[in-house]
């Protein structure tokens, strides 16, 4: 473990922590010495002066790595699109307590897991209205347990209850902290929503509080979830309806803050899709970056900086996800990756046929098997079909005199697949294996 402000030795390079604020406890920035100059990557950061953890960027750090000389710095751009600064978390505390102390049943408040002072502020809040506090999904009770074994988080003796607890419990005295503030398909509170939690069923009189906003991408499956809740009857509060939420990252005051104090000479904007990085880079411009020292760079893509100060934009190296595909690595070819759909989506025909190597007649009636097909009921009949579609296929190959097992297959795959279309709609994998004897 790195505290902050040490340094560390990796090889060429010499590694420290700044103290940052983040909706994660202790978050850091770290600054990487290197032969050319310092490298600053800020992390997840806001400029809170006011955080629930008590301890505030270290701003003065930051100062005397501008005063310096900062080579790069790789900027959070998340909320580059947002004006002005980002709330203090410590004002989420009075807006929860004011929320929960309007509820008459029992309240729901979805949040992320890592974020330990949001928990704690929840805790509290209920802690002032007599309520008991279940948490609910595997990673808000992995999180909270390592805060508390750390001494970040804590609750009153006997507040905390097992969700299965709930119910026995009235419910005006129970509060639910829970995962799924982004709509997760397996998170507790989408499970709530459609009525398949195996501890807490939502129901008329139940209050939702979603105490984060949804990341860019999530939207849909967020107000799927939301849709959801209110069809149960209970009623959801967002934080477009009260100050519920303060994001953990800097808008774009705070990010000039940042270029600021640190006056880089090169500029990379991270932690963004494109338009927010777009938007730091405008930003960077605006307080005195040239233009041709940012860099609006991609996942994997190499910024080089050489000795002479020179910077450049070098090769696309691979980064992000890596398939593993049994012994195989890497990303998996396009044609397996279209089969493998086809499969999921229509399921696989597999027709042997037999024939005779001497004139090319049907030998044995034609083998019809089939799997994930959504299937009609008479399936019987359909299999009887195809049987007549197979021998029709050959028997006209045979007219045609076509002998290759390769064109007999390719004659028996494409009058296959144009039966089942007419029939089924649907367009399966067909294999079609032709046997000579």
């Amino acid at each position: 473990m790195v505290g902050t402000g040490e340094k560390v030795g990796a090889g060429p390079f010499e590694i420290e922590m700044v103290h940052m604020t983040h909706s994660i406890p202790d978050s850091c920035a770290v600054v990487v010495q290197t032969p050319l100059g310092t490298v600053l990557v800020t992390g997840d950061y806001k400029f809170d002066q006011t955080p629930v953890g008590g301890h505030a960027a270290d701003v003065s750090r930051l100062a005397e790595l501008g005063r310096d000389g900062v080579l790069c710095l790789c900027g959070d751009s998340t909320n580059a699109d947002r004006p002005g600064i980002a709330p203090s978390e410590s004002s989420v505390g009075p807006a929860l307590l004011e929320a929960f102390a309007r509820c008459e049943g029992r309240i729901v408040v979805t949040c992320f897991a890592s974020n330990v002072h949001r928990v704690q502020q929840v805790i509290d809040a209920a802690a002032q209205l007599d309520r008991k506090v279940a948490l609910v999904g595997r990673s808000m009770r992995k999180n909270f347990n390592i805060a508390s074994n750390l001494g970040i988080a804590s609750a009153p003796a006997g507040m905390l209850i097992q969700p299965k607890e709930i119910s026995d419990f009235p419910d005006e005295r129970v509060v639910a902290i829970s995962t799924g503030s982004q709509g997760e398909p397996l998170s507790a509170l989408r499970r709530m929503a459609h009525s398949d939690h195996p501890d807490i069923e939502l129901h008329s009189g139940d209050s939702v509080i979603f105490s984060a906003t949804p990341v860019p991408g999530n939207e849909r499956s967020v107000s799927e979830t939301i849709d959801r809740i209110f069809q149960i009857g209970a009623s959801v509060v967002t934080a477009a309806d009260a100050p519920i939420h303060a994001s953990g990252h800097g808008q774009r005051e705070e990010l000039k803050l940042m270029l600021n104090l640190t006056k880089p000479r090169y500029v990379m904007p991270s932690h963004g899709d494109h338009k927010r990085l777009h938007l730091h880079s405008q930003l960077a411009e605006a307080v005195g970056v040239e233009p041709e020292r940012i860099f609006k760079n991609q996942n994997g893509v190499v910024l080089e900086i050489h000795e002479h100060g020179e910077a450049r934009l070098g090769d696309d190296v691979h980064a992000g996800m890596i398939f593993v595909d049994g012994v195989d690595i890497g990303d998996p070819d396009d044609v397996a990756l279209r089969d493998r759909r086809m499969l999921s989506a229509d399921g696989v025909f597999i027709v042997v046929a037999t024939v005779s190597s001497d004139d090319g007649s049907t030998v044995a009636p034609a083998e019809v098997m089939f799997r994930g097909v959504p299937f009609v009921e008479e399936a019987d009949g359909l299999v009887d079909e195809l049987r007549e579609v197979v021998e029709a296929s050959l028997a006209q190959a045979g007219q045609d005199e076509v002998r290759e097992i390769a064109l007999l297959q390719q004659d028996l795959h494409d009058d296959v697949a144009e039966f089942v279309y007419d029939r089924l709609r649907r367009r399966p994998m067909v294999l079609p294996v032709v046997v000579e004897v």
